[in-house]
């Protein structure tokens, strides 16, 4: 995995992360307060899919040559 490809892994999964320690585990998930925090991980989750079909788009493109 290139350099460029590590650094936004990581800022994805300190995303996820700091998104998972701010939700209000006492109401629903869904409740007016925790929705931001939802839609931020559900985007850094969808980064990370992107990130490793990118990733592995990249290694596809080198064998080929």
């Amino acid at each position: 995995m290139q350099k460029f490809y590590k650094v936004f892994l990581v800022l994805f999964i300190v995303f996820i992360a700091v998104n998972l320690y701010a939700l209000d585990w006492r109401s629903e998930v869904l409740s007016e307060d925790n929705l931001k925090f939802v839609f931020s991980i559900l985007c850094a989750v969808l980064g990370l899919i992107l990130l490793f079909v990118l990733n592995t788009w990249s290694k596809i493109g080198l064998k080929k040559q």
